[in-house]
Order: C-alpha cells, then sequence, then structure tokens
C-alpha cells in the first residue's frame, strides 16, 4: 500500500511535533545550569504574583500560567537580562499588578490607597447612619399636651365611657 503524498507530509509534520523537539524545550522544573543564575530565578519568581491564584507568587503556584511565568523568568534570566529586565520585562507584559508589591505611583494610587478609602467611606456611612438614627430618635419624644389639649382628650374620655 503507497502512501499519498499528503499524508506523508501529514506524518512527517506529526513527526516533528511529537517528536524530539518537545524534550528539548525549556521546562519549569529543569534549573538552570548556573546555581547563581537558577538562585537569581528563584528570587524573581518570589516576587511575580500568580495572576490566577492572585496572592501567590509564581514559585509557590502550580497554576499552568505560573509554570509558564517561571520558564520566561528563566529564559531571559539565560538569554542575560538583570533581574529589573526581566521584571520590567513582566510588567510590560501584564502590568504593575503582576509585582508582589507593586510600586506606588500615578497608575498605582488607588491599589494602594483603595482599602484605606474603603474604611474611610464605610466610617462615614456609619456616621451618618447613626446621626440620623439619633435625630429620628429626638424627633419621636412626644411633647406635652397645651391647655387646650388636655380639654379637648378629657371631652373625648368622658364621652367614650364604659360602654
Amino acid at each position: 500500500m503507497a502512501v499519498r503524498p499528503g499524508w506523508l507530509a501529514v506524518l512527517l509534520w506529526l513527526g516533528l511535533v511529537l517528536g524530539p523537539g518537545g524534550a528539548l524545550a525549556f521546562r519549569a522544573d529543569t534549573p538552570l545550569a548556573d546555581p547563581k543564575l537558577e538562585a537569581r530565578a528563584h528570587a524573581i519568581a518570589h516576587s511575580i504574583r500568580c495572576l490566577v491564584c492572585q496572592n501567590e507568587s509564581i514559585e509557590d503556584s502550580n497554576a499552568p500560567l505560573a509554570e509558564d511565568l517561571r520558564v520566561i523568568v528563566r529564559e531571559r534570566l539565560a538569554a542575560g537580562d538583570s533581574d529589573d529586565a526581566v521584571r520590567q520585562f513582566l510588567v510590560a507584559r501584564y502590568g504593575d499588578w503582576v509585582l508582589l508589591k507593586p510600586p506606588f505611583n500615578a497608575k498605582t494610587y488607588l491599589l494602594w490607597l483603595g482599602p484605606a478609602l474603603l474604611l474611610l467611606a464605610a466610617g462615614g456611612g456609619v456616621a451618618v447612619y447613626y446621626r440620623h438614627q439619633s435625630a429620628r430618635g429626638a424627633a419621636a419624644v412626644p411633647t406635652p399636651l397645651n391647655a387646650d389639649e388636655q380639654r379637648r382628650l378629657q371631652a373625648l374620655l368622658d364621652d367614650s365611657g364604659p360602654a
């Protein structure tokens, strides 16, 4: 049985894709040959936020995206980038939010001051609520009847005596 040329191309392509090329790829759990570079990769990975887990570093996360980011960190370090250059590369792609400790600048004011602003707004809301409640409570205190009102009340009570 002869293999048609179209199928031969497909089989050749599958052989290249699924063959030894995958084994040569840079993997997240493959340490760098230089122990100093590997230590730098771990230090950088501890400072980068996992975009899936959000409160974990990519070093501590098992998410596939965190693995991809660890690969990027190792590739950039192996290419000769400095630690800051690697961080800046990731910030350029994902924004300041990718850093576990984002810088305090115009883009991140809300990130840094947001919790304090929410706390102040909640405290102001509680103060307004209690002030409104105390004003309603003061208005609810009955004022004594004047002489004319007391006479009318007495007349009504005398007319509606026991049946």
